[in-house]
Order: structure tokens, then sequence, then C-alpha cells
């Protein structure tokens, strides 16, 4: 069954070209998130100590992590901005601006100076770098996701989407392996000059990121619109006047990818290390780990949303994640370093079922003149939601009186959120 809106051009059909896009999108959108899961990790271990000192250890966790979820709130603005240039201008060069903006702005924050520097302007300007990125990042995966699952034959669009996808683990490898490296430094070395090694690795990426995107071409389903002359005017505003219910939709099926994700690699190292007590090198060890076990579950669930859909597969990872939400603390709780890592592969495993399939189910919501900007919008205004997750977590430490019961709560929450936009993505298209 084809996604409303698509007719499939005859570039569609091969499966050589397909893959090659497939793999170029993969890459660059990598290097973007490696730039981004950066600061998440830098959130945990870095940021609270050398950009909000005067805060009380606690205070200041929470004033990282509300950094941390600044960037989200940008999110959405992103995604109009670039969700409009990739439905008006085409895919190819709003993917290319997109990683340009968030490398350099990634860059940038490994030069910035600390609170002990140069004061409060300090966290200010840490937070409106952090806003630069979340408006890149806004346009950045709904739009490799578009141009993949555009290409794509449509025996092979959950497969090829689900390569997409790798993007994640390989980010996730590079950004804490990035930070193992360097907390091998003396800690006075690591906050002095250490941490900020991995930002300025953006740099050398980006240019690698930008020659593949220059060799992309651009989407067949796009060349059709400019064709036919009917790409829409104003994108967004089409997109709340005839598709708001499957716009809310997205926002459901996008929640646990974005939420859960940075909840089990931001909130849950924190968690461990500064709650627990457990060694925070562990809990960044961990997260390298539970992305080796991510490549497995991405390719396992594209291969069985060829079989049983997209939308099913999106419910069963949210339902999945339910189940484990509280098992995963209580392995945390035990204070065990085989216990911990465990825990980070399981409930990770559990979010990257619903996540891998997450680009075919949402662009079979939106017709092709509308997809760039509803997969981004869809996808970001969750980012919105998903993206505080981390605080909330860590705010309900308070009203839990320190027990892991609150934190799991909210992460089941979000499992069910997810599972509800899976089987609504299902009947909504069925239709179609």
């Amino acid at each position: 069954m084809n996604e409303p809106g698509v007719h499939p051009a005859p570039a569609q059909l091969s499966l050589k070209a397909a893959r090659k896009v497939a793999l170029a999108a993969l890459v660059g959108t990598a290097m973007e998130w490696f730039d981004y899961y950066l600061f998440g990790l830098a959130a945990a271990l870095v940021f609270n100590r050398l950009f909000f000192t005067e805060l009380d250890p606690q205070a200041a966790a929470l004033a990282a992590f509300a950094t941390f979820g600044v960037g989200f709130v940008a999110r959405p603005l992103g995604a109009v901005l670039f969700g409009s240039l990739g439905d008006r201008i085409g895919r190819r060069p709003t993917l290319i601006l997109s990683v340009v903006l968030i490398g350099v702005a990634t860059a940038l924050i490994g030069m910035l100076p600390d609170f002990y520097a140069i004061g409060i302007v300090a966290p200010i300007m840490l937070v409106v770098l952090r806003l630069v990125q979340g408006v890149a990042v806004g346009g950045e995966w709904s739009g490799a996701m578009t141009m993949a699952v555009e290409h794509a034959p449509p025996a092979h669009r959950n497969r090829l989407a689900a390569l997409v996808q790798l993007s994640s683990p390989i980010a996730t490898l590079l950004s804490s392996g990035a930070f193992t490296l360097v907390l091998l430094l003396p800690p006075e070395s690591f906050d002095a000059w250490g941490w900020r090694l991995p930002f300025l690795a953006a740099l050398p990426l980006l240019l690698v990121a930008v020659f593949l995107r220059v060799g992309i071409e651009e989407s067949p389903e796009f060349q059709r619109l400019v064709a036919t002359g009917e790409r829409v005017r104003v994108p967004v505003i089409e997109l709340f006047r005839r598709t708001p219910g499957r716009l809310a939709i997205a926002i459901l099926v996008s929640l646990l990818g974005v939420g859960g994700f940075y909840f089990m690699n931001t909130f849950l190292v924190n968690f461990g290390a500064n709650e627990r007590g457990l060694d925070r090198q562990l809990m960044v060890n961990a997260t390298l780990i539970a992305a080796v076990v991510q490549v497995g579950i991405t390719l396992l669930s594209g291969r069985l949303a060829e079989r049983f859909g997209p939308g099913r597969v999106t419910s069963w990872g949210g339902l999945a994640t339910a189940l484990v939400a509280f098992p995963v603390f209580w392995l945390i709780d035990s204070g065990s370093p085989g216990a911990a890592i465990v825990a980070v592969s399981l409930g990770l495993a559990a979010v990257i079922l619903a996540y891998g399939v997450a680009g075919p189910t949402l662009a079979m919501l939106f017709p092709t003149e509308l997809r760039y900007s509803g997969v981004s919008l869809g996808y970001n205004l969750a980012a919105v939601v998903g993206g505080f997750l981390p605080l909330a977590a860590q705010a309900s430490l308070g009203w839990s009186g320190g027990g892991s019961w609150g934190p799991a709560i909210l992460f089941a929450i979000f499992g069910l959120a997810t599972a509800l936009g899976g089987a609504l993505a299902r009947r909504v298209t069925a239709h179609d």
C-alpha cells in the first residue's frame, strides 16, 4: 500500500540507487546526531560543574538538564523553517544547510569559555548555541528520512528507512566513545580542555557530511512535484488545515523515540553516577554497549516492519518500554555494575524497537507535498515534550523521596503514548 500522495517515479525502482541515497543520509545524520548527543553527555558530566558553578549540586543538575531541554524547544522552529524549505526548494539543499548550521554551533560550544572565565555570559552563550543546535536538528532527521523513503522502492522502504536509523547508535558510539577517551585524562585536564575535544571534532566531520550530501540527487517525488506544479505555497498552514489529526498521531509516534532515548542516555547516566554512586565511566561505557545492541534492534525492527507493518512494530516497542520501565530501575538500584549495563541495554532496546520504524510510520501519514513539513513538525513537537523528560525525571526524584519509581512511571507513560500512536497510525493509513 502506497502512502497518500506517493506516485512512484522510475528512479524509485532502482534499489542500488536507493541504497546509495540511504547510506549518504545515514552518514550525514550520524554526524548531526553526534553533535547533538555530545551536549546530552556534557550536560550530565560537565556543564553542571563548569557553567552553573554557583548553584548547589541538585540545582546545577537541574539547570544543566534545562539547558539541554532548551534545544528541543527550538526544534519546532527548525521544523517549520526547514520543512517549508524542503517542501518548497527541495530536500537536498535543505539537508546541506541543516548540517552546516549544527556543525558550526557544536564547534563553537567547544571553544566557549566557562563560568570561571567570563561569568554569567558563559551559560547564556551555552543556551544560545544549544538553541542553534535545536533549530538545525529540527529539519535534519526528517529530511534525511524523507529522502530515503522517497527514493526507495515500496517493497524495501521499511528496510532502507531502518538503515538511516542506524545513525543514532553510530552517533552514540562516537559521542560516548569520545567522552570515554577524554575521561581517561586527569580530572583537572578533563575540566580544563579535555571535554572540548569531542565538540571540536565537529569541524572535520562537517566537511565529510557536506561532501556526501552534495553528491545526493534530489528526491524523485519532489522532482515530480516541481514538474506538475503541485508544490504548496505555505506548507505549515496547509498541514494544520488538511491533516491536523495525522499531525497529532505523528507526535504520539515520536514521543518515545525522542524522550526515551535521552532518558536512557542522559538522565540514567546522571542517575546512576550521581544518585546511586555508580562510577560515571561505567555509566558512559554502558551507553556504548547499549549502542551495539541498538544496531541489532534497529535492523530487526526494519525487517519486522516489512512483514507486520511499521505501525504495529511501533506499538510493540511502546508496550515493551512500559513493561521494562520498573525493571530498568530495579537493576540500577541494585548497585551492581553488570546490572547497570543490562539496565541501559534493556531500556534502550525497547525504545529502539519503536524508534527504528518511526521514519516510515511518520512518512506514510502525509502526502508528498506536505511530507517534509509533516514529518519534521510531528517529530519535533514531540521533542518539545520528550526533550524535557530528563529534567522531569530529575525533578520527580524530589516528590518520590529519591526513589526510582517516579522516573519509572514517566518512562512507562511515554511508552504507552507511542504504543497508542502506532495503533492509530495503522488505523488511519489502512483507509488510504
